[in-house]
Formats: C-alpha cells, sequence, structure tokens
C-alpha cells in the first residue's frame, strides 16, 4: 500500500511530531507533505525519506512566521498531487485534512483539535472588537473552508475525549480516540545532573499566552512556594518580572534533564486546558503526580485522587485550594507509571495498525 503523510508545518518539536515519527516507524517508505519545512529547527524530520513542502515555501521567512499565511494554507494543501497513493494520512490541527485525493485513496485524518483559532480558542486569539471587525471576512471564509475540508477524509481520528467533542460539535462528525505515544522521553537517567531545589513544583510549557502560566505563576507568589518554570516562548520577559524569588526559569532543557526535574518535583503544575496534554503524561511516566485545570485532555490522562488532582476553575484562588489539597494527600509513584504506561508507543502503533486493516 504506497502511502503519504501529511503535516500543517514541519518548523518545530513537539507531540504532533512524535506521532509522524511513530507513523514513520509504521511507513518507512512514506514521504511527508507539509505547507512549509524549516530543517534547522525540525532536524527530526531528516528521517523521512522526502519531504515536501509547498510554493509558500519561497515566501521569504515563511517557516518562521507561517501564522501571517494562514489565509494562504487552504490553497497550499488543496495544490499537492497525491494520485498516486492509496493511502494519505493527515495529522493536523489546521489545514493539511483539505488535501484533495481521489476516489480511490484513502485518506485517514488523525485530528489533534479542529482549528483553535477559528474555533474553541477564537476568543483568546482575536481580542478587542477592532481587530475582530477587521479580520472578520478572512476569519469567515477560513472557518467555511475548514467545514468543508473537514469532510474530505473517509476516517476521522482525535487524540482525546476533549477533541471528539470539538470534532463533533464544530465539524458535525463521528471520530474514534486513539491518543497519542509519550514515550519517547527517556526517563533512565534519573540520577544525572543536579537540581538545587528542594520540594519544588513544576512547570513545563511554551510561555505563550494561551498556556497560562500567569497563573501559576500568580498563585504561587500567593503561596511563597518554590516553583520551577521550563520552556521559553514570547511571555518569558513579561513572567519573569511578574514571578517573585521564591519561582525559577530555567529555560529550555534536554530530554535528560527534564527527566531529573520531573522525578524530582513534588508535583506538576497544569493551569492550562490542552488538546491532550503530554507532560502530565511524561510527569506521571517518572512517577511524579499533576495538578491540573479540570478541562480537556487531561481528564483522559490523569486518574484523580489516584495520579493527580484536579481543580475546577481558572483561578489564583482554585489553584492555590488544589495544592493545599494536594499537600494532605500521598500519591503513589507505580500508580502514576501505571497510569502513564496506557499511552505508549507500542500501543498507539498497534491501535493504528487495526484500524488501517479495517479500512
Amino acid at each position: 500500500m504506497k502511502t503519504a503523510l501529511v503535516y500543517d508545518r514541519v518548523n518545530k518539536w513537539g507531540g504532533a511530531e512524535r506521532v509522524l515519527l511513530a507513523l514513520h516507524e509504521i511507513f518507512p517508505d512514506a514521504p511527508l507533505y507539509t505547507s512549509v519545512y524549516d530543517s534547522k529547527r525540525a532536524s527530526w524530520a531528516a528521517v523521512f525519506p522526502k519531504v515536501y513542502s509547498s510554493f509558500l515555501q519561497k515566501i521569504p521567512f515563511a517557516s518562521t512566521n507561517h501564522e501571517l499565511l494562514a489565509p494562504l494554507m487552504p490553497i497550499a494543501f488543496e495544490s499537492f498531487n497525491l494520485d498516486e497513493f492509496d493511502l494519505v494520512i493527515s495529522v493536523t490541527s489546521e489545514a493539511a485534512k483539505g488535501i484533495i485525493t481521489k476516489p480511490c485513496t484513502k485518506h485517514i485524518c488523525y485530528c489533534l483539535t479542529p482549528t483553535r483559532y477559528l474555533w474553541s480558542h477564537y476568543e483568546t486569539y482575536f481580542k478587542g472588537s477592532t481587530f475582530k471587525g477587521v479580520t472578520w471576512p478572512v476569519v469567515d471564509h477560513l472557518k467555511r473552508w475548514d467545514r468543508i475540508a473537514s469532510q474530505r477524509p473517509d476516517v476521522m481520528i482525535a487524540i482525546s475525549t476533549e477533541v471528539q467533542n470539538r470534532i463533533k460539535k464544530y465539524y458535525d462528525r463521528d471520530s474514534e480516540i486513539i491518543f497519542p505515544p509519550v514515550d519517547t522521553l527517556d526517563t533512565t537517567p534519573l540520577r544525572s545532573g543536579v537540581v538545587n531545589e528542594e520540594n519544588f513544583f513544576l512547570v513545563v510549557s511554551r510561555l505563550v499566552p494561551y498556556k497560562k502560566v500567569d497563573l501559576a505563576i500568580a498563585a504561587f507568589n500567593k503561596m511563597g512556594v518554590p516553583l520551577v518554570i521550563v520552556g521559553t516562548g514570547s511571555e518569558e520577559g513579561k513572567l519573569k518580572r511578574m514571578a517573585k524569588e521564591n519561582i525559577k526559569f530555567v529555560g529550555q532543557l534536554t530530554y535528560g534533564e527534564l527527566a531529573v526535574y520531573y522525578k524530582r518535583c513534588v508535583a506538576l503544575i497544569m493551569p492550562q486546558e490542552e488538546d491532550f496534554g503530554i507532560v502530565a503524561v511524561e510527569a506521571q511516566l517518572a512517577g511524579t503526580p499533576v495538578i491540573a485545570y479540570k478541562r480537556g485532555g487531561v481528564l483522559d490522562t490523569v486518574k484523580d485522587g489516584v495520579t493527580g488532582i484536579f481543580f475546577p476553575e481558572p483561578t489564583v484562588d482554585s489553584l492555590v485550594d488544589a495544592i493545599k489539597r494536594f499537600e494532605k494527600m500521598k500519591f503513589k509513584p507505580e500508580d502514576c507509571i501505571n497510569q502513564a504506561r496506557k499511552f505508549s508507543k507500542e500501543r498507539f502503533q498497534k491501535e493504528f495498525g487495526k484500524l488501517i486493516e479495517n479500512i
């Protein structure tokens, strides 16, 4: 079966990229099609026999400023000729599902989420009546196209119950769930590295607005409890300015270094709503419980009262209350590890292979 993989953009490393590498192991000869490709920032893609980018690649700085090219993404993916393939698998949170295939070609869409800035998180991306008014014609066009594109795949797969519900709400499609693989984090070198902090809590996140790291900082400012923040992003300067002395930023870490922090922290803090939330599984894989906002993918990955606890409102008081409740509870590392093992790469590949057999 001649197979191709399609992904929105190849210019970073994250959860979706792990999915692509797991699929590459199933389909080692499959080329990868994408809108823009940055080989330096996405060295992981070198394993693919060929990476094909769209005409957007010719636009200066396109690979690092893809957000500005959103109106052109539909055209970019519709321009690919995939007639030679029997199976096409799109991995997408935006436009890759909009590829056009022949009737005899099976198209499976692994949906990371319906396009976030158009649907579930529109209010986060488009703030202010003036900005909404100016951008509405483009947004309205993209919404109409996105609905049409969502009907093109033969099969739609969701990464979590949250995403499954969004697919039904925004695309009016049924989908089945195959959780993404979360075992590429190397948790073996847990005794390497140096972590000087004691009894600290941990945030692992890109420092961007929707990750709500400012909420965690405000809560720990109030409590005076040690917090370590791993990650970088556009809000780094702002967040550092608001943080008190009990909060430390350590930047981007290697997987081995991150494993040490996961293992030695008291708990992972997740103040944001995630489509799935890989870091919650990574923390549990290291035997560490999670304190998370009770929305999104963590409802699939964290067992309340067993491998972590939830806080119901995205407020400082709600998070502080959860931390105080957490400190009175006991969690077993083996419970966390057993929960995390449910999301292995082997499980993902087995479920995906079975799906392909059935279609």
